[in-house]
């Protein structure tokens, strides 16, 4: 269903429309429309950040981001990179299914949450380090390697030395366009994985779920060399249409870091309000 009623809104706070042909799949190239989204940038700056919106309409084929120069930046995935894991976790049976326990050992973790047993969905959930460095152990150098190449998920850097770690600190790297072209491959069901394991994904992804609108994604946060950055990416169901997003924020001199967990969602919710995505 069209919503025409956004058009007024688009031209009211949508300025720079440039059309920009991309590589969107491997040797495939694509048209797509970038628009600059002042009220964006509005809000990162509101919010005592620096960084960077960016939001993708499967329908219309359109992007909008406050900053295609910062959108395009790699960073660590961080635990944004538990989706790929969880799923070369499933398709090599390292999990079984979304209710597969992992035991607590006992010892102290970073988090009280973490100290406890876990289902897979927990793990995933309450973004469990322990849980999917043991994971990542399990699936081995080898198989990571082959699945990420399969994947198609570019720039990670895995070896032996850092096969648990290698999402978190490093050299590997991902911008918030290959968030989006990742994460929508999983949801037209085109990335190379069992029907089971997409469904079992789907529903551990699932973050909010209301009557206007199903919210789907995942926060991640590395330190490296002294410097915090966020994302929050995923997608959006709302008005029988799919919004893709990837937010990426790096915190300002004297900003309070007990806000940085929540002010990754609370700045893409923010857009999804001045986009009327939800209301």
């Amino acid at each position: 269903m069209k919503i025409f009623y956004l058009a007024p809104l688009l031209i009211l706070f949508f300025s720079c429309i440039e059309k920009k042909t991309v590589p969107y799949k491997k040797e495939v190239k694509v048209t797509v429309q970038e628009n600059v989204v002042q009220e964006f940038q509005t809000i990162i700056d509101a919010s005592n950040v620096t960084g960077a919106i960016l939001i993708y309409d499967l329908e219309e084929n359109k992007y909008y981001s406050n900053d295609y120069q910062w959108a395009q930046k790699g960073n660590l995935p961080a635990s944004t990179f538990k989706i790929t894991n969880s799923i070369i976790a499933l398709e090599t049976g390292i999990v079984e299914n979304d209710s597969t326990l992992f035991k607590w050992n006992g010892e102290n973790r970073r988090l009280k949450i973490w100290e406890q047993d876990l289902t897979f969905t927990n793990a995933f959930r309450f973004s469990c380090v322990p849980c999917y460095q043991e994971i990542a152990r399990k699936i081995g150098v080898k198989k990571m390697t082959e699945y990420l190449d399969k994947l198609e998920y570019r720039n990670m850097k895995v070896d032996a030395t850092n096969i648990d770690l290698f999402w978190l600190e490093g050299t590997s790297r991902i911008n918030q366009f290959q968030q989006i072209d990742f994460l929508k491959r999983f949801y037209t069901s085109e990335l190379p994985i069992s029907e089971r394991t997409e469904k079992i994904m789907k529903r551990i992804l699932v973050i909010e779920e209301n009557d206007t609108y199903k919210l789907s994604g995942k926060t991640g946060w590395s330190i490296s060399n002294g410097n915090n950055n966020g994302w929050f990416v995923g997608y959006i169901e709302s008005q029988n249409k799919t919004y893709f997003f990837a937010t990426n924020i790096e915190p300002k001199e004297q900003f309070d870091m007990n806000l940085f967990p929540m002010i990754r969602k609370d700045v893409t919710y923010k857009a999804f309000e001045k986009m009327r995505i939800i209301k």
